[in-house]
């Protein structure tokens, strides 16, 4: 009978427990960074987290100095844990900390990319993926967003100067010429800047898709330019 109260206690309570769970890890969180035991602060830390998540998030406001080394392991832990729950705006919200922590770092950069693009704000993304490139002008995946990014806009300003044209049902020789100039326009900034960043794509991947989209510019190069 005894088991049984212990049992059904915890089924009626459960977060009550945890919560005291994640307590007890922010304790001995605290008690790690008192003697600067970095690497068994974040594994109280991941424990917190996993047990609650806002407890631990407002510790790390206002428990944490920011200058810290431990700082960025913590908030990588938040991250983590809030891109795995798929809370796109918290996750990016610490992506972002790390970046302004560490702002050469590779992994943080695509990872705060990454997450504006799941908040539907692929602009602001295209920004944090260009300067992955600054730094390493190498890196496939933000080559393939960067040249995916202005080919798929292109089309879009081509498609608009098109349908534009169509609307004009008798153009005359200076209506023509924008049109024209403004299709070499789009040719030579939108397609062209993809083509840079998708060439270099090849140049260290193999990639079908990188490779149909060049030959997609080519044709519409020809087309223009005919």
């Amino acid at each position: 009978m005894r088991t049984l109260i212990i049992f059904w206690a915890f089924f009626l309570f459960p977060f009550t427990l945890l919560a005291q769970s994640g307590s007890d890890a922010l304790s001995q969180v605290t008690l790690a960074m008192a003697n600067q035991n970095w690497d068994k602060a974040t594994v109280f830390f991941h424990k917190a987290v996993a047990a609650d998540i806002a407890k631990s998030e407002m510790y790390y406001w206002t428990e944490v100095d920011k200058n810290s080394t431990v700082c960025p392991l913590l908030a990588r832990e938040l991250a983590l844990s809030y891109q795995n729950a798929r809370n796109y705006d918290k996750a990016y919200l610490f992506y972002k900390e790390l970046t302004q922590m560490q702002p050469s770092n590779i992994a943080n950069l695509l990872a705060c990319g990454n997450m504006e693009m799941l908040r539907g704000k692929e602009k602001d993304a295209l920004i944090l993926y260009e300067k992955v490139i600054e730094i390493d002008r190498d890196n496939l995946s933000a080559n393939i967003f960067v040249g995916n990014f202005y080919y798929l806009s292109a089309e879009q300003e081509k498609e608009k100067i098109e349908t534009d044209f169509k609307k004009i049902s008798a153009p005359t020789r200076m209506q023509y010429a924008r049109y024209r100039d403004s299709l070499n326009r789009v040719v030579a900034t939108g397609y062209s800047k993809a083509k840079q960043y998708l060439q270099n794509v090849l140049q260290h991947f193999p990639s079908v898709e990188a490779q149909k989209t060049l030959d997609k510019i080519q044709l519409i190069e020809k087309a223009i330019n005919r």
